[in-house]
């Protein structure tokens, strides 16, 4: 009974557990510096090689935890934080973020850093602005 309880239920807290992204981050971008992304719920890859296996998105406070891929030539399977905002009047670019950190030992590490300046968009990333994302429309090959 209590076998049959879980499998009724698993299905349920699956989709409970299962973090999504907000909608203007998914996608293809390129930012301020010419360097292109893609972005779903469970990756974000900065390419062509960067890869972060996304581990949580918190939207209320505006970041996502992610672990670097094993193929990551720099901090591989260590832990990064990525702060993120939207912004207004910046059109074509609607959001950025900034890297708070990329080479934390652990998760929890990387879920506690947190020192970025959303009121000052231009030097709250460490000093340095945050990288404003536009989106890129996909080619679609026939």
């Amino acid at each position: 009974m209590r076998l049959l309880t879980l499998l009724l239920f698993f299905p349920l807290f699956s989709l409970a557990q299962k973090q999504k992204a907000p909608d203007f981050a998914l996608g293809n971008f390129t930012d301020d510096y010419k360097i292109t992304y893609t972005i779903n719920d469970t990756i974000w890859i900065q390419h062509p090689n960067t890869k972060y296996h996304i581990i949580k998105w918190n939207k209320k406070k505006q970041y996502v935890v992610a672990k670097n891929a094993a193929s990551n030539k720099e901090d591989a399977n260590k832990y990064t934080r990525i702060d993120y905002m939207t912004f207004s009047n910046m059109e074509p670019y609607l959001w950025g973020f900034c890297l708070t950190v990329y080479d934390a030992a652990t998760e929890k590490i990387a879920k506690k850093t947190a020192y970025v300046d959303r009121k000052n968009p231009k030097k709250g990333c460490n000093g340095y602005p945050f990288s404003r994302m536009k989106r890129v429309e996909e080619k679609v090959v026939k």
